[in-house]
């Protein structure tokens, strides 16, 4: 069992994952930390138990996250684990080697940023963001509550910073660093989504159309590519129709719609965001 687990493990894997809880590291430490922000989940929660208590941040983000993952093992696997903790403890050495090794003083304001709470919450978010998003797309999680989220419900993720956010406007006894750990939050959360799922995202359009020999002959031709064709049926007119799936570019989009409705102007259209596509080197679509 043990020996099928190591198998499915990559070393490339785990040098992205190091990567990106260094990334993650920085997010935190250089933009978000030292001017009170926080980031959501349980770094989150590491990051205001830190700045209540004498413990470093490093030590709340093991002994916190660690916990959360095991107790995921079943649920998740435990490759999925193991790279989960690895990435865990990175971003913990990260955050230990900024704030106490390296010749970096977080401990007033970002020396990048300095006091500017937008600047901060944002250049924050997205670079702790974009470390998270490479822990996602490399195996692993940088926080216990995605776990949670799996076993549990979704929302279980949101709840928590809410009420994390309420807790730090209570005891900071403002609205000011909530409001901005959640302008933080949000373009963390976008910028997750572009590492995992890609910036410039394919379009993937479904032609409903009673000319599918025509259409498709003159999208192949102009896109230089293969679709998948469907036969379907009109429910109300019972009458057969064929549905033309094809993928293409944000950029094609246009001249796409433009062409079929120059061939069959009763074509119907709809168009799907697609976050990845994957082709086989002796395959294609027929």
């Amino acid at each position: 069992m043990l020996k099928k687990i190591l198998g499915k493990l990559k070393w490339k894997n785990f040098l992205l994952l190091t990567l990106s809880g260094f990334i993650n590291a920085a997010g935190i430490t250089i933009f978000l930390t030292p001017v009170g922000l926080l980031d959501s989940g349980i770094s989150g929660t590491s990051m205001l138990l830190a700045s209540l208590t004498p413990v470093s941040l490093s030590i709340f983000l093991v002994v916190l996250n660690v916990p959360l993952f095991l107790y995921g093992l079943k649920r998740p696997g435990p490759v999925f684990t193991i790279y989960a903790i690895y990435a865990v403890i990175m971003y913990s050495l990260g955050a230990w080697l900024i704030n106490d090794v390296l010749p970096i003083d977080v401990t007033i304001q970002s020396p990048i940023a300095g006091t500017d709470l937008v600047l901060c919450a944002i250049f924050g978010g997205v670079i702790s963001g974009i470390g998270s998003g490479l822990t996602i797309r490399y195996g692993g999680a940088i926080d216990g509550i995605e776990v949670l989220a799996v076993i549990f419900a979704k929302k279980i993720g949101v709840t928590y910073n809410i009420i994390l956010y309420i807790i730090c406007g209570i005891v900071s006894k403002s609205w000011v660093l909530p409001l901005y750990s959640i302008l933080a939050y949000y373009a963390g959360l976008k910028m997750i989504d572009f590492v995992v799922e890609g910036i410039d995202r394919s379009k993937a359009a479904f032609i409903i159309t009673t000319k599918p020999k025509e259409v498709g002959g003159a999208l192949s031709e102009t896109f230089g590519q293969g679709m998948t064709i469907l036969e379907a049926k009109g429910f109300y007119s019972n009458s057969p129709k064929t549905v033309i799936y094809l993928v293409v570019n944000r950029f094609q989009v246009g001249k796409m719609q433009d062409l079929v409705h120059e061939i069959d102007p009763t074509a119907y259209i709809t168009i799907n965001e697609v976050a990845d596509v994957f082709k086989s080197v002796n395959q294609q679509q027929s």
